[in-house]
């Protein structure tokens, strides 16, 4: 039986906490300036990961490209017209979600 590194145990962790929800449910978070869209291009549980890690210069680089960046107003309104489903997963204190 093979041993899980500490990271991959923690990868692990997160991709448990993961979930499909509405979006219309994290409203809340959207309003607060805490809800962060992942690009479909990215690993939604690696940004997690990389996040809780305190991994400034990847999160960083992911900022800089527009790959993680803030719900706009336009994508937030867009997601709840469509009454869309994302991926989400908290990383204290932020949502992460990715479009399902």
């Amino acid at each position: 039986m093979a041993t899980l590194s500490p990271q991959d145990f923690k990868r692990a962790s997160v991709n448990l906490e993961t979930a499909r929800i509405a979006w219309k449910e994290l409203q809340r978070f959207f309003a607060s300036g805490a809800a962060f869209s992942v690009d479909a291009d990215l690993d939604l549980v690696e940004v997690a990961f990389q996040i809780s890690e305190d991994n400034k210069a990847q999160v960083a680089q992911w900022l800089e490209s527009g790959q993680v960046a803030r719900v706009s107003d336009a994508q937030a309104l867009a997601w709840f017209e469509a009454d869309a489903d994302v991926w989400a997963v908290v990383v204290r204190p932020y949502v992460l979600v990715q479009r399902a």
